[in-house]
Parts: C-alpha cells; structure tokens; sequence
C-alpha cells in the first residue's frame, strides 16, 4: 500500500514542476504535498489510534493473570467454634487455563485491526493528496484565467484605439467608442474577478497546512498539456488493488478472526486452585486442590458464531457492491478525461487558430472600414469564451485524472513516457 501511495504522489506531482530549492521560489504540488503531510491533524491522529492499537495487541498476548487468596474458616463463632480454636486457615493459588489457542485469537484480531487501520491511514493519505491536487490545480486554473482576461483586455484596447480613431474621422459614431469602452471596462472587471478568484484559491489550498495568509506563488506545468493515460480496461485491473477495496480484505482478516475467537468459546476454560489449609484444632496441614468448568459454554456462545458468520458473508456482498460502485465511479471520471482531452485537443488544434485569423482579419476589415464594429467585438467575445472553455475542459480533465489516481492508488502518467517513444 505504501508503495502504491507513493506512486500517487509521484504521478499527481508529475502535473507540475520539482519542489523548489529555495523559500522565495514558486510553490510547486510536490512542495505543497509535504507541507500537507507534515501538519495535517489527520494523518497524526492515525499514528496515535496505531500506539493503541499495538498496546491492545500486547495486552492480548497475555496469559490469564495468576490468583493469590487466603480464606479463613470456622473462626469467630459460637460454642466450639469460638475465637480461633477451631479455625481453618488456607493460603491458595489460582488462574485460568484457557483452551484451544483463546490468546492466538485474540493476537490475531488485535493484528487485523492494526492492519485495517494502516489501510485507513494510506486511504487518507490519498484523499488528503488528491484534495491538496485539487487545490492546487484549482489555483493553476484561476491564475490561467488571469491570462485569459489579460489578453481581451490588450484586444478590447484596440478595439477602443480604432474606434477613437473612426470617430475623430467621422466615420463612426460615439456609440460605437461607448460600446467599445464598456467592453474594455468589463475585460478589466472580469481580470479583477480572476484575481479574486486567485486569491481564495490560495486561501484555501493553504488552509491545508494551517498558513493564514499565504503570498506564495506556484509553479507548474500548462493545464492544457494533458497526457495519454491507459485504456478502461487495464484501469479497471487496477482497480482490485484500489485502496477502498484492498480495505475490505482487511476488514475480513478481523471478521474472520472474531469468528475463530467465538469458536473457542465454545470450549470452556478450566478454573484451578492449589493451596495449602492449616487445621487450627488439630495443628496440622493439608493440600487442597480445586478444579471448576463452566457448564453450557456451547449454547452460550452459538448466538456469536451465527453473528461472525453473518458478518463474513455481508462483508462478501458488501465487497461486491463496492466493486460495482466503483467500477462506474471509474468508468465515468474515464469518459470524462477523455471527452474533455478530446475537446481541449480540437479547440486548440482546430478552432482557436481559426478564430484568432478570423479576429485578426475583422480587425483589419474595421479599420480599413469594410467590417462593423459588432462583427469584430463579437469574434473577440466569442475567442474569450472559446479560451476559457478550453481552460475549464482542462480542469475537468485534471480534476478525473486526480480522482482516478486516488481510486486506484497509482500513476498513469508514464503512458506519456510510452508515448514518447521511452520507457516506462
């Protein structure tokens, strides 16, 4: 399971650049990775649940504790029995013999849950890596539209350059510049907005790590380089090893030695006694020896053999159930990688070329005055929108790469090695 965690946190960092060397250099997800597993409170809370978990296994290794007593008999009383005359002193030595291994069962529940619980700890060291991923893209993406608006910004000012230009020349009227400005003025508002959006983002991603007023920036890879990953197929393999379905074999370890725990209360343990018994009257000594054995341990314990059982045979179901679950939940963030792969490709190899030669020449046409204000201010609304479509399919992307990694506990990416032409 470590080993698949690391492959986690190797294939999420590989979206963006190595951790910095130096404290004022750009954050990068790898560094925000190990901001996240020094502090979170999670993750040490688990190491806490496992010290008590290894003293319950100690405690569980030991044997019956032995029983020292005195009883004193015939004393205090009435006739001949008064004072200690006739008194019955005995000093006597006791345990419990325990039968058919109860200790081993014990041992090996107490280890089943420890090993359910390292499971729990590398489930949630997952999702914790796949939040602080989510994050950090998030960051990336608010930080993407920033550019985004920064160039419609530099285009609307053309736009309102010209239209001056026309107006002073009479060859347009003031609304036409009006219109302009106000297009610029919402540029600005909706680079404003971004940087807003920045801000939170930042916020939020450091709240991770307890930093209440983050100024760091971050370094990465272009969202929009999205690599191949492997087919349904050999993801759904995968998915048996996944750290929500590995849990179940753990929890079935624990199942399974409850059951084995019941079954050897079907045997009864023997309760002995040995001491010694000092006969006042008589000044003498003698050895006495006791032996108990509870009766309808059988009957007793039937109620929780049936339990145990039960509870193997739901947990079985429950596996199955959860295999399907998650299957879909994999097939679904699959399909979306690959449409929103598919429509970042076209829209970068297709449609933004055509449409930045298209506003390029409607920029000309208006100048040289075969083109309408409103045809040229459409095509660079509608280049905006295309862009910013373009960075929220890559988001998406991002966003069901992360949460098939954190599925199945491993790396994809190396299929962009194997694309490459490299090993893997």
């Amino acid at each position: 399971m470590f080993l698949r965690t690391a492959a986690m946190t190797a294939g999420i960092a590989a979206l963006c650049m190595t951790m910095p060397a130096r404290a004022e250099d750009p954050m990068t997800l790898d560094d925000a990775f190990r901001r996240v597993a020094a502090f979170h409170p999670s993750l040490r809370l688990v190491e806490t649940g496992l010290e008590r978990l290894d003293a319950e296994q100690e405690l569980a290794a030991q044997r019956p504790a032995l029983e020292a007593g005195v009883e004193l008999e015939n004393a205090l009383g009435t006739g001949a029995y008064e004072g200690v005359g006739g008194a019955e002193l005995t000093l006597h030595l006791g345990s419990v013999l325990e039968r058919r291994d109860k200790a081993g069962a014990r041992i090996a529940l107490a280890q089943g849950r420890i090993e359910a619980l390292r499971s729990e700890q590398d489930a949630t060291r997952l999702d914790l890596l796949a939040e602080v991923a989510r994050r950090f893209i998030a960051l990336s993406a608010s930080e993407g539209l920033q550019e985004i608006a920064t160039l419609e910004i530099a285009q609307r000012a053309q736009t309102v350059e010209s239209a001056r230009a026309r107006f002073i020349a009479g060859a347009t009227p003031e609304s036409v510049v009006l219109t302009a400005e106000a297009a610029l003025a919402r540029a600005r508002l909706a680079q404003g907005r971004a940087t807003q959006q920045s801000h939170a983002a930042r916020q939020y991603l450091a709240a991770l790590w307890g930093e209440r007023d983050p100024a760091f920036g971050i370094a990465g890879e272009n969202l929009l380089d999205l690599p191949a990953i492997a087919d349904l197929r050999e993801l759904a393999q995968a998915l048996r090893e996944s750290p929500q379905l590995t849990s179940f074999a753990s929890e079935r370890r624990i199942r399974e030695a409850r059951l084995r725990l019941a079954q050897t209360a079907t045997s009864p343990d023997l309760r002995w006694q040995l001491g010694i018994r000092r006969i006042e009257a008589s000044d003498d000594v003698a050895l006495v020896a006791g032996i108990s054995l509870p009766l309808g341990s059988r009957q007793r314990a039937a109620p929780q053999l049936r339990e145990a059982r039960a509870g193997i045979a739901a947990l079985d179901i429950e596996h199955e159930a959860s295999e399907l679950s998650l299957y879909a939940t994999l097939a679904e963030a699959h399909g979306r990688y690959t449409v929103a792969q598919f429509e970042v490709q076209q829209l970068q190899a297709e449609v933004l070329p055509r449409l930045a030669r298209a506003e390029a020449a409607a920029a000309s046409a208006y100048r040289a005055g075969a083109a309408s204000f409103t045809e040229w201010s459409q095509l660079q609304s509608e280049l905006t929108a295309t862009r910013a479509r373009q960075l929220e399919a890559a988001l998406d992307a991002r966003n069901a790469l992360i949460e098939m990694q954190r599925m199945t506990g491993r790396s994809f990416l190396a299929t962009r090695a194997d694309a490459a032409g490299e090993a893997p």
